[in-house]
């Protein structure tokens, strides 16, 4: 005898609305992000088996990217001056997602340590529009968690 589905309905004010996310970098709230993304990768090498390729994960890569509407230089002359000395900087992240009207307000929070920064935009604008910093980073896949999810 076939089972019937229960019936959930689902309405898009449920949806998670990016507007309300918010990232800390080195315990500092940015203020003014406008995108952030973390995200971890599979590095895969080929293994036969037969005449069939599967594959097999040999180790993860956490890269990711933050975009900050331009108001104040933020850490950008620390890591400039410390990639200058001759050493390699790192960070700690932390993103929130949350909107009060999705998921009866519950909250993701990840929090991802040994960031380092691929490159540092020193000063970029373009006539008419609001100015935007672009941070691609990378981390250790190790130094990820969630500290909160929805279930």
């Amino acid at each position: 005898m076939a089972r019937e589905a229960e019936s959930v309905t689902y309405r898009g004010r449920r949806r998670w609305n990016g507007s309300h996310g918010k990232v800390w970098w080195d315990n500092e709230v940015l203020f003014e992000i406008s995108k952030f993304e973390a995200k971890v990768t599979a590095d895969r090498e080929d293994v036969l088996i037969g005449n069939s390729k599967d594959s097999k994960i040999v180790s993860l890569t956490g890269t990711g990217t933050i975009t900050i509407k331009s108001v104040i230089n933020r850490n950008i002359n620390k890591y400039l001056e410390e990639y200058k000395s001759g050493r390699d900087p790192r960070a700690t992240l932390v993103g929130l997602i949350e909107d009060p009207d999705a998921a009866d307000g519950q909250k993701e929070r990840c929090s991802i340590d040994n960031v380092w920064f691929n490159e540092l935009t020193l000063m970029t604008f373009e006539k008419g529009t609001v100015v935007e910093k672009e941070f691609p980073f990378g981390f250790t896949p190790e130094d990820a968690q969630f500290i909160e999810t929805v279930e």
